[in-house]
């Protein structure tokens, strides 16, 4: 199989990785770690933002007492970013892979030094071979501080690092002309600079994550202005990651924001 970038940024969202119970899709984890081990295989860098944490945290612990969103978030998230980075781990393991962790906030991102420290860190980790696997630090990102969700970190990251495509995977096939249960709608296949999709994009938002299609547009449309190919694909098809990225994207059903 061609592939037709060198870099790229992955981007898998809450809704892709979690159940309809809440817990961590182990499954749906092992299938997108070989499709990267493939990618690698190919001699491709992936750069890998990961949600999930929250979720792994969610089936470990069982508060009984009420928590407050912030106090939720943080001790959930504290308990299962380290239980996602362990799985990560050894499953990239199985396949000779070695892949490691950054933590970030918005706060970071703002500021050069901090800024310059995790572009380097993460261009020492792909020249050896290392995956990223970054998400935001959800033990101290609260309220102001936090991203809009990982589509905006996601997006950033392709920017700092020089991605020539970020692939964002939802629970949906991407952007649909009208209400993606509609017969009536159809999918969206390119999005070019200037065109205006408001008014195909609905307000809801995830079920486990913080964003919707209306975050995901807006952040396709501005990494796609830095010259970054973006797509939205539904991670929960068999093969996604590889079919969208090869020569025979035209078939499966995505959106591509052109940049």
């Amino acid at each position: 199989m061609e592939y037709r970038f060198k870099r790229v940024v992955v981007k898998v969202g809450s809704n892709v990785l979690t159940r309809t119970d809440g817990s961590l899709d182990i499954a749906r984890m092992v299938e997108i770690v070989s499709q990267i081990a493939a990618l690698r295989d190919a001699g491709i860098e992936v750069l890998l933002v990961s949600s999930g944490a929250v979720a792994s945290g969610r089936g470990v612990l069982h508060v009984s007492e009420a928590l407050d969103d912030v106090s939720q978030r943080q001790l959930y998230s504290a308990v299962g970013q380290a239980k996602l980075i362990n799985r990560y781990y050894d499953f990239f393991s199985s396949y000779g892979i070695v892949c490691g962790q950054v933590l970030t906030t918005k706060e970071s991102l703002q500021l050069e030094d901090h800024y310059q420290n995790q572009r380097n860190c993460m261009t020492v980790m792909l020249e050896h071979g290392v995956i990223p696997v970054i998400n935001e630090n959800d033990t101290v990102s609260v309220t102001e501080l936090m991203f809009t969700d990982n589509d905006e970190l996601s997006g950033l990251v392709a920017t700092m690092m020089h991605a020539q495509c970020l692939l964002l995977l939802s629970n949906v096939d991407g952007l649909y002309s009208g209400d993606p249960g509609s017969r009536d709608s159809r999918i969206i296949r390119e999005v070019m600079a200037g065109d205006d999709v408001t008014g195909y994009v609905g307000k809801s938002k995830s079920t486990y994550g913080r964003g919707g299609m209306s975050a995901k547009c807006g952040i396709a449309g501005r990494t796609a202005s830095e010259g970054i190919e973006v797509i939205i694909a539904n991670g929960k098809r068999e093969n996604i990651i590889l079919s969208v990225l090869s020569d025979g994207y035209r078939e499966v059903p995505c959106t591509r924001f052109l940049p």
